[in-house]
């Protein structure tokens, strides 16, 4: 590979050539700061429009100032970003910005993480001296994202992230001039559209144009009503992400102090949603071990790979995008939704209340869920299985908002008994971890043999996608792994072509798997970030007693007392789902 010198403020270097003068500048530790540009899995996907004009520099020889961003590297460049040209253009850029967005940074759900606002303070803006006609544009509120696109500053980046990224198509450039906004096909409501609700467009906002909806006022109406059974559980991810919002480094593990933050904030019972993961390998395992057997044993109408069903915005992509392989995911329903049903069947029925006394709160690393716990199948007689999630962020505003000394906390156990888990359930919360909760799980059951070794390090991994085989008995397993929707597209263009090789296919919809998901703490595509979440993970498994779902005393006692056995009636009933066929646009 060519390289190219280049000289930044006096600071020389080289670098290959195809980088941009912003890739060179990141190698010096020179800062050129940025709104557009946006860097996923160690990998440009860069909109590559330049748009929002903040990274120019001057280039000797070159009359006009360049985006660094979009401009390549040539032989004896020599580079300046700190000329008083250049900080006067990216004042005058931001001064414009600025004048044409609203002045309600006390009320945005994005202030104190809104990148304008930080490069408004880095520029010392105490006055805009530009005025004008504002653009203006209605509010969309869906269950899980709200767009306002009154904030919007057309950096393009959840763009790039909706289509090149997860490939779902929906937000894109409509109109032009002072009308243009970034919005779904037909301007039409994000929940009218095949949105996933991954979140990923919200995550990667740099302004409060997509945030989650929040609901955080409604769980504490909930928490004050005395007539209510308030009942919390939590997704493995946001134990490996929650510190970060209470200064703790990223990777530290604070599933104690969440604990004790949640019963000191009134919830009623702290359990965990891991209990649940345990649930879902019992019958999401039995059921691939159930299509395997009677498809080795020559059965032409089973579907293989089985594919999981964790995920809520991989569920609606492939309703969405893939109609006719509806019945190749598992039927198995989410953790989230497993724990809900069993919530208020079964431990409702042992404390001796009605469903529609208890309150069952959900704190998740995605807001899909927001929308997949308004599903009208997880609800009875219109009484949802789930009543409110909440994102990682939303539980770390409300423990602040409570005046919770979180690191000061003393580190507590979850309740018994939806609060035990294994490490296989805890593993959930990272891309391959699914698929290696049930190997765990399905090599026993099927071999009657004690499996010694329990890491399947083949499905681990950042690649966006990955493939293992794994010898369960006589059988030799082809498996598959994918996290983010356009690698799951991928596989499941494979499997409608009829070229697919594997047996079982996990996906996750967002980088990383949970840890990366668009309801936790921004992490900006930070690649090591996302690893040190995962090694967070990982490390709490290794610390678990038992590290297969069949082994969690309690998950036995449930099937024992209630549910019979994996794949029974009651278990169908409770714990499985359907898939609908949805409209492409």
């Amino acid at each position: 590979m060519s390289m190219m010198n280049i000289t930044i403020d006096g600071k020389a270097t080289q670098v290959p050539a195809g980088s941009t003068i912003l890739d060179a500048a990141k190698k010096l530790d020179v800062h050129i700061p940025t709104l557009c540009f946006l860097q996923m899995d160690e990998m440009k996907f860069n909109n590559m429009t330049a748009s929002c004009r903040i990274c120019v520099v001057e280039v000797e020889k070159r009359r006009n100032l360049a985006p660094a961003c979009a401009t390549p590297v040539m032989d004896g460049m020599v580079v300046k970003t700190n000329t008083i040209r250049v900080l006067n253009a990216r004042r005058s850029v931001l001064e414009l910005m600025l004048s044409d967005h609203p002045k309600d940074c006390l009320v945005c759900a994005k202030s104190g993480n809104c990148e304008l606002q930080d490069l408004a303070e880095a520029f010392d803006i105490r006055e805009i001296g530009v005025s004008g006609a504002m653009s203006t544009y209605r509010r969309d509120a869906s269950p899980a994202i709200i767009r306002d696109m009154d904030k919007c500053i057309l950096c393009r980046r959840c763009e790039t992230m909706c289509n090149d990224v997860q490939t779902c198509g929906i937000l894109s450039g409509v109109d032009r001039g002072f009308n243009a906004v970034v919005a779904p096909p037909f301007e039409m409501n994000l929940e009218d559209s095949a949105c996933t609700f991954c979140g990923q467009c919200a995550a990667v906002c740099p302004v409060g144009a997509l945030v989650e909806r929040d609901h955080t006022w409604d769980v504490v109406t909930a928490l004050a009503d005395p007539e209510k059974v308030t009942v919390v559980q939590t997704a493995p991810a946001v134990r490996a992400a929650l510190g970060e919002e209470f200064g703790i480094e990223a990777g530290t593990s604070v599933t104690g102090k969440m604990v004790a933050a949640l019963r000191q904030i009134g919830f009623d019972h702290v359990f965990d949603t891991d209990f649940a993961a345990d649930l879902t390998i019992m019958e999401e395992g039995s059921e691939f071990l159930d299509r395997l057997t009677r498809h080795l044993d020559g059965d032409t109408s089973v579907k293989l790979p089985i594919m999981t069903s964790c995920c809520p915005a991989w569920v609606k992509f492939f309703e969405h995008q893939f109609p006719d392989l509806l019945d190749v995911p598992s039927t198995a329903k989410s953790p989230m939704q497993m724990f809900g049903a069993v919530a208020k069947s079964y431990y409702a029925e042992l404390l001796g209340i009605p469903r529609e006394k208890m309150v069952v709160v959900s704190i998740m690393p995605c807001l899909a869920k927001k929308y997949e716990c308004s599903r009208p199948e997880f609800m009875v007689d219109g009484n949802p299985d789930v009543d409110i999630t909440l994102s990682t962020r939303e539980l770390a505003r409300l423990i602040k908002l409570m005046n919770i000394e979180f690191n000061a906390l003393p580190d507590e156990d979850f309740d018994a008994p939806l609060g035990y888990s294994t490490g296989a359930a805890v593993i959930f919360g990272v891309t391959g971890g699914v698929i290696e909760a049930a190997l765990r799980t399905a090599y026993e059951l099927h071999t009657g043999e004690k499996l010694d070794k329990v890491d399947f390090e083949d499905v681990r991994g950042m690649d966006g996608v990955k493939s293992a085989k794994v010898q369960v008995g006589s059988h030799t397993l082809n498996i598959g792994v994918a996290h983010k929707l356009g690698n799951a597209r991928k596989l499941l263009e494979e499997i409608r072509e009829g070229k697919s090789q594997y047996h079982a296919i996990e996906i996750m919809s967002c980088p990383g798997g949970c840890i990366g998901g668009g309801g936790q703490p921004y992490h900006h595509g930070d690649v090591e970030l996302l690893k040190k979440r995962t090694a967070a993970i990982y490390d709490e498994d290794l610390a678990k007693p038992e590290r297969k779902s069949h082994e969690n005393p309690y998950i036995v006692e449930l099937y024992e007392k209630y549910l019979g056995k994996p794949l029974s009636e009651k278990a169908h009933h409770l714990l499985h789902t359907h898939y609908f066929k949805r409209s492409k646009f």
